[in-house]
């Protein structure tokens, strides 16, 4: 099994306005731990830092500072080619992530091939109608030969998950992937990523703006507000006791069965004035220093 370990990740962008230069800081010393069998919640709202995260984890970004240890239970090192391979990205919309030119079977088939997990034509074809099964499109056979555009948005959600995986993918990142479905499809792919962790003892980080499908789906949310992490804890812990003010912003966002039918008012929020200097661990009980070394952090007292 693979499990992967961030420690402080910090990434700057340069931002060019004439002759003029600023930093803009995307991550703000952001540290967690994905281990198999567990779903990770990165939870903030749109330019809170997750994808650029995640981009970090799948080697499309190079962090300015901080470490991403990806080891297996041995012990050993996954580098290189077995990073590609064991690292794989769900990504948020199956509308452009797939090729509209190519056929159902060469996504899938291509990285079977590029990673060498199949050789021969015949095997090749095997495996793609397997990992077709896999994520519940059937007849697989039928699928196989059709094009992106014939499949509904869900059904070609699944084909993302089902490429991810051919490679023999240990961790998965998955950006937000049922945010542009419809949301009475959502359950089940959700259902899906949950019964393949299984299946594959499968590390997951699920990024998402949505607590109500972090609490279903993920054991452990981590809260980001501009780039740094405001809270942290088990799944049910941060959703009913939320102790950050953005957490309980982002919680009283999220529908609520209850208030069915009813409209509830609140004073209106100053998001500049809220806080993100700290951060609320439910694991130690304790408010610690955020953006700043996990090594240095200290204890502090919210004001």
């Amino acid at each position: 099994m693979t499990s992967v370990h961030v420690a402080d990740l910090v990434k700057d962008y340069t931002i060019r306005n004439g002759l003029k230069r600023t930093r803009l800081r995307a991550v703000d010393h952001v540290s967690l731990d994905l281990t198999p069998g567990r779903t990770v919640a990165l939870v903030g709202e749109s330019g809170s830092g997750k994808s650029t995260i995640a981009k970090i984890l799948t080697r499309m970004e190079t962090p300015t500072s901080g470490t991403v240890d990806v080891k297996r239970d041995d012990g050993t090192a996954v580098e290189r080619a077995a990073y590609r391979r064991e690292v794989q990205m769900v990504f948020q919309d199956p509308f452009a992530s797939l090729n509209p030119f190519h056929s159902i079977e060469h996504h899938i088939a291509r990285p079977l091939r590029i990673h060498g997990r199949t050789a021969a034509g015949e095997e090749t074809r095997a495996r793609v109608l397997e990992m077709l099964e896999r994520v519940n499109l059937t007849p697989a056979a039928t699928i196989a030969p059709r094009r992106p555009h014939e499949l509904s948005g869900g059904q070609r959600q699944r084909v993302a998950i089902a490429r991810a995986l051919a490679p023999g993918a240990k961790v998965l990142i998955a950006d937000e992937p049922v945010s542009m479905l419809d949301v009475s499809i959502r359950l089940g792919v959700l259902n899906l990523l949950g019964r393949l962790q299984r299946e594959d003892d499968l590390a997951v980080l699920y990024i998402t703006h949505d607590l109500a499908t972090a609490r279903h789906f993920s054991d452990e949310i981590t809260v980001l507000y501009r780039g740094r992490v405001v809270e942290r804890g088990p799944a049910d812990a941060v959703i009913l006791d939320p102790h950050h003010a953005y957490t309980k912003l982002l919680a009283a966002a999220a529908p609520d069965p209850e208030r069915l039918g009813r409209v509830t008012a609140s004073d209106p929020v100053d998001r500049d004035a809220i806080d993100n200097s700290a951060c609320y661990d439910h694991f130690a009980g304790e408010w610690r220093e955020a953006g700043v070394p996990a090594a240095k952090a200290q204890t502090v007292t919210p004001t």
